[in-house]
């Protein structure tokens, strides 16, 4: 029986190269070793923003972690924040915030909509005290991107921090946040890094490093930069993913973050022209290239249909449960979403839609030719 594939929006498919460090004897984090292999992460990441500042810290912990560390070391109880919600994880923000008792404006997104720049603007404009802007580049639970660099901007003109969510963003989209004006900056390991779960990352600007608490425990983003700078960290490191973590950011950088967005465009674009062509429809308003999200009630039976064919898709969440599946594109080549329109095709004739076998996988073929990638 052959192994089954992911195209779930995380855990993503490990690469070969990434695996193979993973399956190695561990080695102690308190030895020299580990020590310059820490350091090469923190810079190779600097090479990835690039930016030189070494104000970024690793966490043990899921994405979620470092979210919480974001809400935690840069604002106070009390200051005031706008949370952009459209979609699971916008909501995250919305708890995490609440959860710490900051006063919190809710700009509710209808799921599958992007936030309006001057909507956010207006908000600014009405709340002059505000501290922060709280977002998902690209919000994993609709497939929607909200336009990040155009809120930057508008952040800028405000004493408000643009904290960003780019768990789903980051090694897909290439995001130079000191560039964009992002000032808080969140990544996790199981996504576009394709690793395991169980690493967050943490990156702030000069602006937010003027505004820097110290309310954490465990995400103390103080007490981590003074010893990650130094290549160690405060508390037992996830030791086996850092170091595939410095394996994948090699993929990354070797392959070049212009060259990595290109593909990820490539794919995304070719998979919704194929979606369309199976008389399906493309959930998101502004879609993210970092997933497809696909709306049709017969999500589950076709979610069902290709796990038959060992292809896992993810499904969608709280009311869109049924409503959508959500075809990953992180971690996948060009020749792997080709794979999956073929299959998918097949599922659909079977399912009783009408089909014309390879009618797809010619829309998904021709987007990639017109990229340039073949």
């Amino acid at each position: 029986m052959y192994q089954e594939r992911l195209f779930t929006p995380g855990p993503v498919e490990i690469p070969d190269r990434v695996r193979e460090v993973l399956g190695r004897q561990i080695i102690h984090h308190r030895t020299e070793e580990f020590r310059q292999v820490f350091l090469e992460v923190r810079e190779l990441i600097k090479r990835l923003l690039e930016d030189p500042s070494d104000n970024l810290v690793l966490f043990s912990s899921s994405g979620t972690g470092a979210m919480e560390s974001a809400v935690l070391n840069f604002f106070e109880e009390g200051q005031k924040v706008l949370v952009v919600n459209g979609g699971k994880f916008g909501e995250r923000w919305l708890l995490l915030a609440k959860h710490w008792k900051l006063n919190v404006i809710e700009y509710s997104v209808e799921w599958g909509k992007s936030a309006d720049p001057e909507r956010i603007r207006d908000l600014l404009k009405e709340h002059p005290d505000c501290m922060g802007v709280l977002l998902q580049i690209s919000e994993t639970s609709t497939g929607s991107y909200h336009p990040v660099e155009e809120i930057a901007q508008i952040c800028k003109e405000s004493d408000a921090l643009l904290v960003a969510d780019a768990i789903t963003a980051l090694g897909v989209y290439h995001i130079r946040p000191s560039v964009i004006g992002i000032d808080v900056l969140v990544g996790g390991s199981q996504k576009a890094f394709m690793l395991p779960p169980g690493l967050s990352l943490l990156w702030f600007s000069q602006k937010a490093q003027d505004r820097l608490k110290d309310r954490a425990f465990y995400f103390s983003v103080k007490r981590e930069l003074s010893k990650q700078k130094e290549g160690q960290t405060a508390w037992t490191p996830a030791i086996s993913l850092v170091l595939g973590l410095r394996e994948s950011l090699h993929l990354l950088l070797e392959e070049g973050m212009d060259r990595v967005e290109k593909r990820y465009r490539a794919i995304s674009e070719g998979t919704r022209r194929a979606i369309r062509k199976l008389g399906l429809e493309v959930f998101p308003e502004r879609p993210s290239i970092s997933l497809t999200a696909v709306k049709t009630q017969d999500a589950e039976r076709i979610r069902k249909e290709l796990l038959k064919h060992r292809i896992r898709v993810a499904g969608g969440q709280d009311h869109l449960k049924g409503k959508i599946f959500r075809i990953s594109h992180m971690g996948v080549s060009d020749k792997d979403g080709l794979m999956l329109i073929g299959v998918l095709e097949v599922v659909l004739k079977r399912l009783g839609y009408s089909v014309q076998l390879g009618s797809a996988v010619a829309e998904y073929s021709q987007a990639l030719m017109e990229s340039g990638l073949w």
